[in-house]
């Protein structure tokens, strides 16, 4: 099969590469799936897992993208839930080969069913950035009705789904990014927006949550902002300035098949609406990669 692997660990989006590869095997619970459509995150050249495994020996070749929507092309001994023929969607294991292939074998567990109505490119912009966002505002950060959150890069594509999650709960939701996303943040429903290059972050005043994806100074003012009692979350890097009285978090997405599946029925019902900026075919994987940060919204690639 075809697929997109890297090799180097120094060579960065440069040491992409389309070649063929072996079919991949499906062990026991796992499903093998048909690529129709794959997500990536562009910072996972830079994770342990891309390059070894759990065991800590060299698995590349590697293939990253750990997002993905197809269809159940065959199962492994033990599998049950699923059907071959079934259209699904999901994520792939971090320390295995992942969806920027023409299959990809996947735990079954890992993955939901995907109705016939909703597009492949939508969903495999569902797994991490729609995960991503409810666990962290509502496992671990606990948000509820009437609270203020701030959610950093809110026009991004956790940021995006987190907003429009953020509202539909009934929060008070302050969305930052650059000043070109304002009108983009305040149109998912944000009651308010702050440049983070112009505009003083503690405009925000104090509020319950803040959701952050991006890191670095932001992350460090973000903890002035938080009442006693309330929660800073993050997904860029461990918080080291903590709130003075409130919890500060760091963790990173786990599969969930019912709340993907949760989340894929709010699309359907126009509840939800992940912001897709670019398609692009396998073979300009590298590209996306490259030019990812410069692309509105999520870049899918399209494989089947």
């Amino acid at each position: 099969m075809r697929a997109i692997t890297v090799r180097d660990r120094d060579a960065g989006a440069g040491g992409l590469a389309l070649t063929d590869v072996p079919h991949p095997h499906a062990a026991e619970n796992d499903v093998i799936v048909r690529v129709h459509a794959a997500g990536f995150t562009p910072g996972e050249l830079d994770w342990p897992s891309t390059w070894t495994d759990r065991a800590g020996r060299d698995r590349t070749p590697s293939i990253p993208g750990h997002e993905l929507s197809g269809v159940v092309a065959e199962l492994g001994y033990g599998t049950t839930g699923l059907t071959v023929g079934q259209r699904v969607f999901g994520l792939t294991d971090w320390a295995r080969d992942g969806s920027l292939a023409e299959y990809a074998a996947v735990e079954a567990r890992n993955l939901a069913p995907l109705a016939a109505d909703l597009d492949h490119t939508v969903a495999a912009a569902l797994p991490i950035s729609g995960l991503t966002a409810w666990q962290g505002l509502f496992d671990h950060a606990g948000l509820a009705t009437g609270q203020t959150v701030v959610i950093h890069g809110a026009a991004g594509g956790v940021g995006s789904i987190a907003v429009q999650l953020a509202c539909e709960a009934g929060a008070y939701v302050i969305g930052t990014g650059r000043a070109a996303d304002r009108e983009t943040v305040l149109g998912l429903g944000a009651r308010a927006f702050l440049d983070l290059d112009g505009e003083d972050l503690h405009q925000a005043g104090e509020v319950d949550v803040v959701f952050d994806v991006i890191g670095g100074d932001v992350l460090d003012r973000s903890a002035e902002l938080v009442r006693p009692g309330g929660t800073l979350v993050s997904v860029a890097v461990p918080p080291t300035v903590r709130p003075e009285d409130g919890r500060a978090v760091f963790f990173v997405v786990e599969p969930d098949r019912a709340r993907l599946a949760d989340l894929a029925h709010r699309v359907r019902a126009g509840r939800l609406k992940p912001i897709i900026g670019s398609v692009r075919p396998l073979a300009e994987t590298f590209a996306a990669f490259a030019r990812h940060d410069r692309t509105p919204g999520r870049t899918i690639i399209q494989v089947g």
